[in-house]
């Protein structure tokens, strides 16, 4: 197996949970907080200088207060910002992880890190406001008005961070391969679909007129 599968996804959706699913079903790593920590080790880094920007929109404030930090990282380019060495550290760890082998990826942009690898399979979660507002208040333990602010304000800032350094839409048809709504199939069988999905970038099946000419 070769596939490299990155998940983007809106807050509610289940998109973490169908991630961690796919990798277990499929028998390979799954990564998320923990390219955090292998970008730390690699680029020098705090980590919870990279758990401040993770995922996180570009902020003018906070950038210049943080980048006080930058006299002390050693190797760092002088026109760098923090934010830049954040995303930069970021991106060349998904890049190395991806090369080490087939596994699942969760946001960050990874789509964008790995466009081009043949290897590499992008979808993108998304479910019914009704369904991610139950799941959210449901997990956390609060109301649904306070589920539909935190959802409006994380997708606000995973979109933000995304459009940004991708220059594409987050969770538009065209910056995926896929776009699955998990509501649909519930998340079971969503998993599933992606395994099937995955399973025929393996092994593609041609279809009849490929297979005989004469019959397009």
């Amino acid at each position: 197996m070769k596939t490299i599968v990155t998940i983007g996804r809106q807050f509610g959706s289940g998109g973490k949970e169908i991630g961690i699913r796919v990798a277990k079903e499929l028998g390979i790593p799954f990564y998320d907080k923990e390219i955090l920590q292998e970008a730390a080790k690699k680029s020098g880094l705090c980590e919870k200088i990279l758990e401040n920007f993770d995922e996180r929109p570009k902020s003018l404030l906070y950038s210049i207060a943080m980048d006080s930090y930058m006299f002390a990282l050693p190797g760092t380019g002088v026109g760098d910002s923090l934010e830049q060495q954040v995303y930069l550290a970021t991106f060349n760890t998904i890049r190395h992880i991806a090369g080490q082998g087939p596994c699942v990826i969760i946001g960050r942009c990874a789509d964008y890190a790995l466009a081009g690898d043949p290897d590499h399979l992008s979808i993108f979660i998304h479910a019914p406001i009704e369904d991610r507002i139950r799941r959210v208040s449901e997990r956390q333990g609060i109301s649904p008005d306070k589920a539909r602010t935190l959802i409006n304000k994380t997708d606000k800032r995973r979109a933000s961070y995304y459009e940004y350094y991708s220059s594409q839409k987050w969770g538009a048809v065209d910056s995926y391969d896929f776009c699955l709504n998990s509501s649909y199939l519930g998340l079971g069988r969503t998993v599933e679909l992606i395994q099937a999905i995955v399973a025929h970038k393996e092994h593609p099946i041609p279809s009849p007129t490929e297979e005989d000419p004469t019959r397009k």
